[in-house]
């Protein structure tokens, strides 16, 4: 895909980018309470700046990676069932036991909590992302320049509307299996094996993925909360 702004599926892409950051992103800011609880005032302001700044220094690296190697022969295969099992894994009910993240009373350990959770929760992001902007470079770096800042001005607002609207988590995990399903279609270990196929199919592959996570989602959801005894409205 060639970087032009006037192109549609430029900016849907961008968009497919923003969203996906946005719906996988709303722990983080969970991680980045938690951690920088016990710090004083005026050095969690500090401690959240540089946590947030570690993070998505480190995301990026890792993403702008992925998108790298993702052209190789099955590694999209692999990228793609990975991103169907987070899709469907988001639209699940979430431990009781929720975050496991030590509060720290120093700042530098607060960054370094903040820096070493988000790195252990980033695969999901990763896969996501670098799916989506279909290896192009340009177009990966666009979208996260365009998303990081939204997501930490936004994030605790974000989780509130996730929370209120569970409809976003459900959109959220169909746009991921809507891109997983291009993603498997796409690698060229697959399409070797494939015959020739018209351009839609890719649009179809999707679509069949989205489909794929939304009810397999759907159906796990409604066992476990069969199991716990609660009844979904």
């Amino acid at each position: 895909m060639e970087i032009d702004l006037s192109s549609a599926a430029f900016w849907i892409a961008v968009g497919q980018i923003i969203l996906i950051d946005i719906v996988l992103s709303g722990d983080n800011a969970v991680v980045i309470a938690l951690a920088c609880r016990n710090l004083s005032p005026e050095q969690r302001k500090t401690g959240i700046f540089w946590g947030v700044a570690g993070a998505v220094g480190l995301r990026v690296v890792l993403t702008v990676f992925a998108a790298l190697v993702m052209n190789l022969p099955w590694l999209k295969f692999i990228g793609g069932m990975l991103l169907v099992w987070i899709a469907v894994k988001l639209m699940l009910p979430e431990d009781e036991d929720g975050h496991d993240i030590e509060p720290s009373a120093h700042l530098w350990g607060a960054v370094k909590t903040i820096v070493v959770a988000d790195f252990v929760m980033s695969l999901d992001n990763v896969i996501g992302v670098a799916g989506a902007a279909h290896g192009n470079l340009a177009l990966l770096l666009f979208g996260l320049a365009v998303s990081i800042p939204l997501i930490v001005w936004s994030s605790q607002l974000i989780m509130h509307w996730m929370e209120r609207f569970p409809v976003i988590v459900l959109l959220g995990a169909g746009l991921l299996g809507y891109v997983a399903g291009q993603m498997i279609f796409s690698d060229p270990g697959v399409r070797a094996a494939l015959p020739p196929l018209p351009a839609w199919s890719a649009t179809l592959a999707g679509g069949v993925g989205a489909l794929l996570v939304v009810g397999l989602g759907r159906w796990l959801e409604r066992r476990i909360l069969a199991r716990q005894d609660v009844t979904i409205v």
